[in-house]
């Protein structure tokens, strides 16, 4: 299933929306989802929430937990009761649903405040399959209702693919990883130089963004390609090619430099490979299991974001490099 932005319903362009977002992360992927949220938002996260004008897709990231496009806002709770008899949902049934962004409430306070937001609304509440489902929020002392949309992990399914290896990034981290390679989707090009078993790939082309792959080792190549048919998409988006003979240029690069415990690259075998990402395209992310920063600016990019990734006691280092 394709991941693309959303217009919000009425006609408004992304633009003029205004909306919350709510997410949540392990404390050990904390500065990678930071890093994320800032690239697909411009802005920074804080305290698990986040507006913004821009309509995403929830399920576009691995962070995101639900998007409330915001229809009433007000500075108190009674100021935006008054106003919810304006709602109208052509007859349709309704719930609300508290999204917390900042007000704690227990679960009996979030329950009495649905009841009395759903008070107020024209029309007949249903708890089990309403056809709209409306969020309430306080952030930021502002009370806050309208649709609200849940994020579907896309991501979580890719996991179950056939090829596998132990040491690639999680189809989670992949995620990740690519929207902040490539914030804005629409009409992007993006490479993945050393794509191993392709999970970076199956991330990208599944939010529609126009990807391909290349790896020197064939059994990699011949694995990529299983998973990508495995979940419907075209085999040619990878192909066996050492990085360096590449041609072309795209929008973004996601480098995720070979390792494994039995081996580790040369430093000259690094510059190469950061030399053929900085040759590809203007933006990549980089992810190395050590930090190299200054390997990276040599190669001539200047260093926009940096984020360490933590599994007990093993650590992935996550560089943007523009």
């Amino acid at each position: 299933m394709n991941v693309k932005e959303e217009s919000r319903p009425g006609g408004a362009s992304p633009e003029a929306a205004a909306c919350l977002y709510t997410y949540a992360c392990h404390e050990d992927e904390l500065e990678l989802c930071g890093l994320e949220l800032r690239e697909l938002f411009g802005c920074p996260a804080e305290g698990g929430w986040l507006r913004s004008p821009r309509v995403l897709d929830p399920g576009r990231s691995p962070f995101l937990k639900q998007r409330l496009d915001v229809r009433f806002e007000a500075d108190s709770l009674p100021a935006l009761l008054e106003r919810l008899p304006e709602l109208e949902l052509g007859g349709g049934t309704f719930k609300v649903v508290y999204a917390e962004a900042g007000l704690g409430a227990d679960y009996g306070g979030q329950r009495a405040l649905e009841r009395q937001a759903g008070a107020r609304i024209r029309g007949r509440a249903d708890m089990r399959t309403p056809q709209h489902v409306l969020g309430l929020a306080c952030a930021d002392g502002r009370w806050l209702l309208g649709p609200l949309h849940r994020a579907e992990a896309h991501w979580l399914r890719h996991a179950q693919k056939p090829q596998n290896y132990s040491t690639a990034l999680s189809t989670r981290v992949a995620r990740a990883v690519v929207n902040i390679a490539v914030p804005e989707g629409a009409g992007r090009r993006l490479i993945d130089p050393c794509c191993g078993m392709g999970t970076v790939l199956v991330e990208a082309l599944s939010m529609g963004i126009d990807s391909e792959g290349c790896d020197i080792n064939p059994l990699a190549v011949r694995g990529a390609r299983a998973n990508l048919r495995h979940f419907g998409f075209a085999e040619s988006a990878v192909r066996l090619a050492d990085m360096t003979g590449v041609a072309g240029r795209y929008d973004a690069a996601v480098l995720d430099l070979p390792y494994n415990l039995c081996s580790k690259l040369s430093a000259e075998e690094q510059a190469g490979l950061l030399s053929g990402a900085r040759r590809l395209a203007e933006r990549a992310v980089i992810v190395a299991t050590e930090e190299i920063g200054a390997e990276i600016a040599a190669a001539g990019f200047r260093i926009a974001g940096h984020a360490v990734l933590r599994k007990g006691s093993f650590s992935r280092q996550v560089y943007l490099g523009l």
